[in-house]
């Protein structure tokens, strides 16, 4: 997944504040009950957000407001909208994860599977592509896949998930699925063009879940 600059504004901390790292922000928040904190993607954005309170941005919903207006006419000069946007995110390493795959116009979600109580962020993003392109195939649509896992699109391409993550009594159900995907890649073929996400110049993925 490609990085871009983020600042984080803590309403509820050790120190509330903007902090342009995360490491700082976390130096806020750590063991402290009930800290509210969230990214932006620009310092403009978190010094607004920081005058106002955090239950006007806690929805997850309205993280594409804080894309940059340079961010914004890239969007809308380069991105493809005749497509669907793919992602996933996982609370821990492994974790509880889950995976999404949304309208990239509408942000309309088209399918949304999980949590699973243990996974990973590269297995849910390998997950919602085969998830996404089964999708287009059972639809006969033409559309294109965005994702901004580059390691999802390998794991795609040799039709292997390739996760380090042991299976056991957890995670069994998550393991039933990747074998799942794992057989429809190799038994199907289709026509979708996969293409990254430039994180980098248009902002995070319409898919993104906004909770970093």
């Amino acid at each position: 997944m490609a990085k871009t600059k983020k600042y984080y504004v803590v309403w509820k901390g050790h120190k509330p504040g903007v902090y342009d790292s995360w490491q700082a922000c976390k130096k806020s928040i750590d063991k402290y009950k009930g800290a509210q904190y969230k990214s932006f993607l620009s310092l403009q954005e978190a010094k607004k957000a920081f005058d106002k309170s955090f239950n006007d941005y806690k929805n997850k919903n309205t993280k594409t407001t804080y894309t940059t207006a340079a961010q914004l006419a890239l969007i809308k000069k380069e991105v493809n909208f005749n497509s669907i946007a793919v992602d996933a995110a996982s609370s821990g390493n492994p974790g509880k994860m889950e995976y999404q795959g949304v309208d990239t116009a509408s942000k309309k979600v088209l399918f949304k599977i999980g949590p699973f109580e243990q996974g990973t962020n590269n297995i849910g993003e390998f997950l919602a592509l085969v998830h996404g392109l089964a999708f287009l195939k059972q639809h006969n649509s033409n559309r294109i896949i965005y994702t901004d896992s580059k390691i999802a699109q390998g794991w795609v391409s040799k039709k292997k998930c390739n996760t380090k993550l042991a299976p056991n009594a957890k995670n069994k159900e998550l393991f039933e699925l990747i074998s799942r995907a794992e057989h429809w890649l190799k038994t199907n073929t289709y026509t979708t063009n996969i293409v990254k996400w430039q994180t980098k110049r248009w902002g995070e993925i319409p898919a993104d879940f906004g909770r970093k």
